[in-house]
């Protein structure tokens, strides 16, 4: 099995908790945290890191771009 060249990264900061971006996976490895952040704000985890096949589609849905796919050289 070779190694995962991608990983899902999520600014738990800048996260206004809209969870379009849950509804927008097509995997479903997104949930609402527990916790909230500074602003008092619940944010979004991955709850399935393996799972994720770098689709992007949640970074694309995120108004406040707190989603990126990071690409390991």
């Amino acid at each position: 099995m070779t190694a995962k060249k991608t990983k899902l990264k999520i600014d738990n900061e800048r996260c206004k908790g809209c969870m379009l971006c849950i509804h927008a996976c097509p995997k479903g490895i997104l949930e609402a945290s527990a916790k909230v952040n500074k602003r008092g704000l619940k944010y979004v985890v991955v709850k399935h890191p393996d799972e994720c096949t770098s689709c992007a589609l949640c970074a694309i849905m995120c108004p406040d771009c707190a989603i990126e796919i990071l690409r390991k050289k």
